[in-house]
């Protein structure tokens, strides 16, 4: 009889402790880590480039001499190789507005008709604000295109030639643009980028003598280095 009741003890202890254990384990930390939210860098809406540019004038005239046209008179327009500076503010991953800083100097000189004949020299700041669209699903390669306004300022010009006067109007043009960033990390890369700019400023020599308007529409090329805040 003794050894009958240790058996069933023993049996209501068994029991009792394997309807215990599930909540006993309920009771114990987990040993799977909580889920860990990825950390997000800030999107910061500031890129600059610096550039050298190489600007390549694709001139014609269109000149008087007294008020009559000059025949088969033309014009011959220096490039010029010069260090720029642009600044380009996102509104959107895909939609910035940037501005293009630098100045360039160039000679003039007669061609066609007035060939051999130096007419001046100018210096031009032509500030450019160019709206664009840039892809930005194409990895470390990001193209963009653009289309802007152009207000150039003729500076510091000086005749040659025998002439007295030489003078440029500040003059009002259409820009477009094509070029790419290739990003190396998160804040450098390597920039490409051709604009064209539409450009026909007025001309005088020798206070009106000779005057016209000139067609300069130069092409804008330029390599250089990207950083993006």
């Amino acid at each position: 009889m003794i050894s009958h009741s240790i058996r069933l003890s023993f049996a209501a202890a068994l029991l009792g402790a394997t309807a215990l254990s599930p909540a006993l384990a309920s009771d114990l930390p987990s040993s799977k880590a909580a889920p860990v939210a990825p950390i997000l860098e800030p999107w910061s809406p500031w890129m600059i480039r610096g550039r050298a540019l190489f600007v390549v004038p694709q001139e014609d005239a269109n000149l008087k001499l007294g008020g009559a046209p000059i025949v088969g008179g033309d014009v011959s327009i220096s490039s010029s190789l010069v260090p720029e500076l642009d600044i380009t503010y996102f509104f959107t991953k895909n939609i910035a507005a940037e501005l293009i800083l630098g100045v360039t100097p160039h000679n003039v000189k007669g061609a066609g008709s007035l060939a051999g004949t130096r007419i001046g020299s100018a210096w031009l700041l032509p500030p450019t604000l160019m709206l664009q669209y840039h892809f930005t699903d194409l990895g470390a390669f990001k193209p963009y295109v653009g289309v802007g306004v152009n207000y150039t300022v003729f500076f510091d010009e000086k005749a040659k030639g025998g002439f007295a006067s030489f003078d440029l109007q500040d003059s009002f043009g259409v820009a477009l643009q094509a070029g790419f960033d290739y990003m190396i990390d998160r804040h450098w890369g390597i920039n490409v980028d051709v604009k064209k700019i539409f450009l026909e400023p007025k001309v005088k020599v020798n206070n009106g003598l000779v005057a016209g308007k000139v067609r300069v529409d130069p092409w804008l090329i330029g390599a250089g280095v990207t950083y993006r805040f």
